[in-house]
């Protein structure tokens, strides 16, 4: 609810969506039925799924038709990127859907069935490789995808207690060190006694110097 507040640029029809939206989920959440035999739904319900499936239908149709032109626009640079995932963030992109698969899944925990009879996870699936080329774009997705691919490896040593930089070597910089970087025209910070080179986002950020 606190996140609702700082909202209040969302449109009324984008948050008529959003409202219908989550009253189509509410509807098909399991309440009193739970543990119901399959293929014995009410019509009331099975009407419920198939107006989520054609509202799933419209929602992609419409996704589908900006995320490729969103894709070519970010394409560019940097900072077009950035400029244009802020419009896509308050588009039914990033409104509407984010919250529209979360509720899938949780309604497909809960009630498979139904969810199969309904037919939207199809089509949502259908917009998986316009996500995918979208998020490629962004800055730093190789050192993302390591850290995704390194996870299983911190997540033992987390659990066996040892320390996650093993034997590599920690290179202490002195404060004259990182003054000195920075006179030369280099962007050197310390956030909690560690120094991050900044450098490189300091080209892609759209706040400003003053603020980094």
């Amino acid at each position: 609810m606190d996140q609702e507040h700082n909202n209040k640029e969302r449109s009324a029809s984008l948050d008529l969506l959003l409202r219908f939206q989550r009253l189509l989920v509410s509807k098909l959440y399991p309440g009193d039925c739970v543990g119901q035999v399959p293929n014995t739904y009410s019509p009331d319900l099975l009407g419920v799924g198939s107006l989520l499936k054609k509202y799933t239908a419209l929602l992609c149709t419409h996704i589908g038709d900006i995320l490729p032109v969103a894709t070519s626009i970010a394409s560019t640079s940097h900072r077009h990127f950035a400029e244009v995932s802020r419009v896509v963030d308050g588009d039914l992109t990033g409104i509407l859907l984010p919250e529209l698969v979360v509720s899938i899944v949780l309604l497909l925990s809960k009630n498979a069935g139904l969810m199969q009879e309904a037919g939207a996870i199809p089509l949502l699936a259908g917009l998986l490789e316009h996500l995918d080329r979208f998020n490629h774009l962004a800055p730093g997705k190789e050192r993302d995808d390591n850290e995704d691919l390194a996870w299983p490896g911190i997540m033992g040593s987390f659990f066996t207690g040892q320390s996650c930089r093993n034997n590599e070597e920690v290179t202490l910089i002195r404060k004259a060190d990182l003054e000195n970087h920075n006179k030369d025209g280099g962007f050197w910070t310390v956030i909690d006694g560690k120094v991050y080179d900044i450098k490189d986002f300091q080209t892609q950020s759209l706040t400003g110097n003053s603020i980094l």
